[in-house]
């Protein structure tokens, strides 16, 4: 087989891999009120089923960065596929909610393994001058998955059933499990180097208990998870700067102020946007009563939004200095959540959908300028450590986001199924997690600020 077709077959499943988690992340959120109705789950059950392939993903995507590194990419993204695969097979089999959150959880540990290798086995398979338009691919599928997420989801929750929206991905999975079978060669850069066992254990066991604590605040295990895994990090941080080869480079975090700060405005971002869809899809199906396939339609405006405008902030970056483009796009969005504060029961589906479009418009201008003032402010041999920073921001701010708003719910609600006697209580939580997020979000236009100018290196 030629470098060329290999380097093909290499994008075709990277852009498979990129396209299903994100599907997985965006399609869910409609179809959690009809598992509810099924399996009559309380707010904070409903509220895990979703955050645990965020929380758990958050948790393993640094340490598998660095075994990606020492055993082979390839090998790395075909084990995370494989599992994923099976995994969504039994989610959709399921018949409890403990067994769906148990493969969720499975889904979130293998998507940690996919989002972290793609984007590493295409700089390792192509060439300088080849890998901007690879990427731009990779890129594109991962909002395409976003996009179309919403739309099938409901179409297939509607139709066929919530279990037919995790059978979806199981031909996508197969299809590029035989690819990636396919493939002789394993790139490898870090070869016989020394895993960061310690540190991984105690990352992953302090910011589970930071998020997963607060999602549990109501529960007596609550506070003690929080307080014990802000210790765990805070002892994290201090260890790794006397590991040889660490798992996360605290000292480049310490003296690259891009880095530090575009990497705390990713964070806030996500933790202000990334529940959006899941609050929206209860809102649209429990107090308008709208279908899943309907839901998903609406909820299309903001992915759309990103995917149409992304390119185009991506270009504006590259002339102008990151740093006024993502901190413009922040702003944009911290309107775009305000007006989701004024959401009530008689709110039009046009406000909803012009809402996010707003915040959409500026997702787009913040996400692509900021990976741009990061990828700009280190030496190409820290591209895969500024890259596992980036992604750990972004999962862990997702998975706080979840934890947000799921404490917000247990304080306006209790922990009760969501039904119409309801409806109060659920629209007063929906506003006040968007005052949260808006304020988070403005909050985030001045970490953004802090970067100061990128300086190309």
């Amino acid at each position: 087989m030629s470098d060329q077709n290999i380097k093909k077959k290499i994008l075709l499943s990277c852009t498979l891999g990129a396209f299903i988690a994100p599907y997985m992340i965006s399609a869910i959120n409609v179809a959690i009120p009809p598992i509810g109705r099924e399996f009559q789950l309380s707010t904070t059950t409903m509220n895990w089923i979703v955050l645990s392939l965020s929380l758990f993903m958050a948790v393993f995507i640094l340490p598998f960065g660095k075994l990606a590194d020492i055993y082979g990419r390839k090998k790395l993204l075909l084990l995370g596929i494989s599992i994923f695969t099976l995994a969504s097979l039994f989610c959709g089999l399921s018949i409890n909610v403990i067994m769906l959150i148990a493969f969720r959880i499975l889904q979130g540990t293998s998507a940690g393994m996919i989002s972290v290798t793609s984007i590493s086995l295409l700089s390792s398979a192509y060439s300088r001058e080849e890998r901007g338009k690879a990427l731009g691919i990779n890129v594109a599928a991962t909002y395409i998955g976003l996009s179309s997420g919403p739309f099938l989801g409901g179409f297939l929750t509607q139709y066929l059933g919530w279990r037919s929206v995790f059978f979806l991905v199981v031909p996508l999975g197969i299809t590029l499990i035989i690819l990636l079978s396919s493939f002789k060669q394993d790139w490898i850069d870090a070869e016989g180097e020394k895993f960061d066992f310690q540190g991984s254990l105690i990352y992953s066991s302090g910011l589970f208990g930071v998020v997963g604590g607060l999602s549990l605040i109501h529960h007596f295990l609550g506070l003690p998870m929080v307080f014990s895994g802000c210790i765990l990090i805070a002892l994290f941080l201090f260890y790794e700067k006397r590991v040889k080869i660490p798992i996360l480079d605290v000292n480049l975090l310490k003296t690259n102020r891009v880095l530090f700060f575009s990497s705390l405005a990713a964070l806030i971002n996500y933790s202000a946007t990334f529940v959006i869809s899941y609050l929206l899809s209860l809102y649209l199906q429990y107090v308008k009563g709208l279908e899943p396939q309907q839901a998903g339609l609406v909820l299309i405006a903001q992915p759309f939004m990103q995917a149409l405008f992304s390119p185009l902030a991506g270009s504006i970056s590259d002339r102008l200095d990151p740093q006024i483009v993502a901190s413009f796009g922040m702003a944009i969005t911290t309107i775009g959540l305000g007006l989701l504060i004024f959401l009530g029961g008689n709110s039009s589906l046009l406000y909803i959908i012009f809402a996010l479009f707003i915040v959409g418009f500026g997702f787009a201008f913040f996400s692509s300028p900021n990976t741009n003032a990061v990828m700009n402010s280190v030496k190409r041999r820290y591209y895969g450590v500024a890259s596992g920073v980036l992604g750990s921001a972004r999962t862990v701010g997702q998975a706080l986001s979840m934890s947000i708003t799921s404490l917000v719910m247990i304080i306006y609600m209790g922990n009760i199924s969501i039904s119409r006697d309801y409806h109060p209580g659920f629209l007063e939580s929906v506003k006040v997690t968007f005052v949260i997020l808006t304020i988070l979000c403005f909050l985030g236009i001045f970490a953004s600020i802090a970067r100061g100018k990128t300086k190309v290196n």
